[in-house]
């Protein structure tokens, strides 16, 4: 494998480490860049394992040793180009960028489809069936998956809301009552407005889903959470697949609610479905 690649593998890896090992990773993963500066007693003193058991983790990804493995974890760090995409490098080709967004983009979408939770989907599912009105808030990248989300759940016969801007998030939020159910949507889940504004609205009386970053200040304020760990630095990198995963769980959650509708409400689909047909010239190339 590329030297670039050890960190989305130890991610892959995870459900296939031992418990000790898993102990290894996560401290790793938690923040790579501290991780390459640690010895290795202080890697082991922090994962509460051995010195063994860190060289053994280490070997399993084609290092010689801990040293080794400190020197391609900072090569892996230290990859692609800044504020661009950490999987093009400046002298790409037109033929090599585009095979690697979209190899890239492919390869996120694979790790989040074995990372999402089902058990989870059904709960959010749930909340989202029995919802007297939906609203969702995102910022940035994430603030046009919340429209993306309107414009799928607005069909579901209840009132569907989206807002991008802090203040009329702030305000909805404030006004929410039982039975509201607030989405937010932010891929770090760090934004301090958007962790204000879940606890102001959880404060309200409303139910608050978080489509977000495990363990982030925003999924500790959400009543329930979709929580996928990709690889993308989107505070050093543009959001890509980051944005293509957030819109993949939007339509995991869409069709969720549209089976637990059932048939009956099929008809009111083909009627939204119908009311397009004006709107388009014929298609001739059947």
């Amino acid at each position: 494998m590329a030297r670039h690649d050890l960190i989305d593998r130890i991610r892959q890896r995870l459900e296939e480490l031992n418990r000790s090992e898993r102990k290894v990773a996560d401290v790793i993963l938690a923040d790579p860049a501290a991780a390459t500066g640690m010895s290795i007693a202080t890697l082991a003193q922090a994962s509460s394992v051995s010195e063994p058991t860190v060289n053994r983790f280490c070997r399993s990804f084609d290092a010689k040793g801990y040293p080794d493995f400190k020197i391609k974890l900072a090569q892996s760090l230290a990859r692609g180009t800044p504020y661009v995409s950490q999987a093009v490098e400046p002298d790409d080709s037109a033929a090599d960028y585009t095979q690697k967004i979209f190899g890239a983009t492919i390869a996120a979408l694979d790790t989040a489809r074995r990372q999402t939770d089902a058990t989870r989907i059904e709960r959010v599912v749930d909340f989202l069936t029995q919802a007297k009105q939906i609203h969702f808030f995102g910022l940035g990248a994430s603030g046009a998956v919340a429209q993306d989300a309107q414009h799928k759940f607005f069909r579901f016969n209840l009132p569907v809301t989206a807002y991008v801007d802090v203040l009329m998030q702030r305000m909805v939020a404030s006004t929410c009552h039982t039975g509201d159910v607030v989405v937010v949507i932010s891929w770090t889940g760090r934004t301090r407005e958007l962790v204000d504004i879940a606890r102001l609205a959880r404060e309200s009386g409303a139910v608050v889903l978080g489509i977000t970053a495990p363990d982030s200040p925003l999924a500790r304020e959400c009543s329930e959470t979709l929580e996928v760990a990709t690889p993308e630095d989107t505070d050093y990198y543009m959001p890509m697949t980051s944005r293509m995963i957030q819109l993949a769980l939007i339509d995991v959650l869409a069709t969720g609610v549209t089976l637990r509708r059932g048939e009956d409400f099929l008809g009111h689909l083909r009627k939204i479905k119908e009311s397009l047909r004006p709107t388009r010239y014929p298609d001739n190339n059947g």
